[in-house]
């Protein structure tokens, strides 16, 4: 009798034991913005055991309400609110009213911000003369303000979910240019630039490290600094999957040395930058998906900003071989392309009109939304609605001081230098108080290529060493 009693304790003991253990996989609804690896580190399962628990063939590719079986595990402890971590090897700030130890990447404007006063006053406290020109180490004294550090700014939900309108500004618009040298450094700052922007090409094998000059010079100059990481297209069309790899392993390395900003390739829906037979939109999201995720393990401060098309009308829609850059990044999007990008790039570097205006451009196709400043940010802002958009690439071209454009660029024949200036300045001004763009990064800065390609037809440093458009666009800055 005692041995069948010790045999049916064993089996109520081994049975609730099974009853636990079904007891403690858990499901999990996957809500907007999450990623599988996120998710794996909530159960402290392995990213591997949770898409195998659940079929899963990509780990990239998830959706909003999939409804997700958490192998072994016990019920997660709800997480804590996110906060604003506080800049690198500090504390948050004191009230308005002490002091702050500038950080790298600070810039005078975000100071403000995050002690809710202004730049000027905190300007005129530390007897600064140029608010550009502030420096990591540096102990600034903040005169009162509201005392009170903004709550943090929420990410709005990747695709699934219904992203929040525009309606809050989004803080921190900040400019730059993208720059071929360091020698107009100075007139930069002035002219408010807080940003340079520099193109990296990768080969297979090369190491990161060939990125650490271009950001040690930025930062010693004062400027945060966004690498456009390009690659070699025909290494890519060799071996896709592994490429996307590679490359994503690369920029990963770059973050680690502190890149502020990387902007994911450079115009893929074209042949010369990606290869013919392989563009799409969903190809390319499946390298931003694998550049994302590397980059943010390496250094989640970095801006991780989607590749931007080339703008145009040529291809008359979406090929491999080629797209317009309206279906494109409507590939991109479906593909989950938001989930993988805190910022939109976009490219405008066609325009012979104002910013203002919206119709009547002086070609024979002047319905197309790429003439205009307004159409580009309408179609980006509408496809990825929530996200706010990037300028990698913004410039208006003029032959002037230079000579006849080449006969593929002769629609700006008629521009002139002292409308690429107060263009120039009315873009910023109207970029800047748009609420949907982060980023302004000026094409170009310094240029002295006038050839087939006329590069230096778009550089603010005319022939002559003048920069009539430094003065219009520090004025808006300047907020006159």
């Amino acid at each position: 009798m005692r041995r069948i009693l010790r045999a049916m304790v064993a089996l109520v003991v081994i049975l609730a034991l099974g009853a636990v253990a079904l007891a403690q996989e858990q499901t999990h609804t996957v809500a907007p913005g999450e990623t599988l690896y996120r998710i794996s580190l909530r159960y402290n399962v392995s990213l591997t055991a949770l898409a195998s628990a659940n079929n899963i063939a990509n780990p990239n590719l998830i959706f909003a309400g999939q409804v997700l079986r958490i192998p072994g595990t016990t019920t997660p402890t709800t997480p804590p609110p996110a906060t604003t971590p506080p800049p690198a090897g500090g504390t948050p700030p004191p009230a308005a009213g002490g002091t702050y130890v500038v950080q790298r990447g600070d810039t005078l404007g975000r100071i403000a911000a995050r002690f809710g006063t202004t730049f000027q006053a905190i300007a005129s406290a530390n007897n600064i003369a140029n608010p550009n020109r502030i420096f990591a180490g540096q102990t600034l004294t903040i005169p009162g303000g509201t005392g009170t550090t903004p709550p943090p700014a929420t990410t709005p939900p990747p695709g699934g979910g219904t992203p929040p309108p525009n309606t809050a500004p989004i803080t921190g618009f900040e400019l730059g240019g993208h720059a071929f040298t360091f020698n107009y450094s100075d007139l930069m700052r002035n002219t408010g630039m807080t940003w340079i922007k520099k193109q990296l090409r990768f080969n297979l094998g090369d190491p990161a490290s060939n990125a650490a000059g271009l950001i040690n010079d930025a930062r010693s100059r004062g400027f945060r600094i966004v690498l456009g990481i390009v690659g070699d297209r025909n290494q890519l069309a060799a071996n896709p999957t592994q490429y996307y790899q590679d490359y994503a392993n690369f920029v990963a390395g770059v973050a680690a040395l502190g890149a502020d900003a990387i902007e994911v390739w450079n115009e893929p829906n074209i042949d010369k930058e990606w290869p013919a037979g392989q563009i799409g939109g969903a190809q390319y999201t499946q390298m931003l998906s694998a550049a994302y995720q590397a980059i943010k393990r390496s250094n989640s401060n970095t801006l991780v900003i989607s590749g931007a098309p080339a703008p145009t009308g040529f291809f008359g829609g979406c090929s491999t071989r080629g797209g317009d850059d309206d279906c494109f990044i409507r590939a991109m999007a479906a593909a989950g392309a938001r989930n993988f990008m805190d910022c939109v790039g976009i490219h405008y570097n066609s325009g012979m009109i104002a910013p203002s205006q919206t119709s009547g451009a002086p070609v024979g196709n002047p319905n197309h939304y790429s003439w205009y400043y307004q159409g580009m940010v309408n179609l980006y802002s509408s496809t990825f609605p929530g996200k706010p958009l990037c300028f990698t690439e913004i410039g208006y071209l003029t032959g002037q001081g230079y000579g006849p454009l080449p006969a593929a660029f002769n629609w700006a024949a008629n521009v002139t230098v002292a409308n690429q200036a107060e263009w120039l300045a009315d873009a910023v001004r109207r970029s800047r108080s748009s609420g949907i763009v982060r980023l302004f990064i000026i094409w170009n800065v310094d240029s002295t290529n006038f050839g087939e390609d006329p590069q230096a037809g778009y550089a603010i440093i005319r022939p002559d060493g003048t920069c009539p458009a430094c003065n219009a666009i520090a004025a808006v800055m300047r907020g006159s």
